[in-house]
């Protein structure tokens, strides 16, 4: 099992910057994919960004050149920084981790972006 806590969230007007961090504990060995989700309310979970172990990263074209996803496979975590934040982007930020092709969720954190 692999449990993931997410932290960083929070209230930022539109335009300023948040970095979200995701750390993983438990069967924490050969993780492969990490990455971040987003719910907006009435909406369903989308994909925001994904890293592998070695790094290749994947992007959804809402968040291109404003979000960046980065790891420390040594801490077993995963990090989001917004940047440019957009009141479309207030949503839940969930941390997602795949092991085994098992995926684990975290429970979440309330990102809201002001106008």
């Amino acid at each position: 099992q692999v449990q993931l806590e997410e932290s960083g969230g929070g209230l930022v007007q539109a335009g300023g910057s948040l970095r979200l961090s995701c750390a993983a504990s438990g069967s924490t060995s050969s993780i492969n994919i990490m990455g971040w989700y987003r719910q907006a309310p009435g909406k369903q979970r989308e994909l925001v960004a994904t890293i592998s172990r070695s790094g290749s990263t994947n992007y959804a074209d809402s968040v291109k050149g404003r979000f960046t996803i980065s790891r420390d496979n040594a801490k077993n975590a995963a990090y989001l920084q917004m940047n440019s934040l957009k009141p479309e982007d207030t949503a839940v930020y969930y941390c997602y981790a795949d092991r085994f092709r098992l995926g684990y969720w975290g429970q979440g954190t309330q990102v809201t972006v002001s106008s």
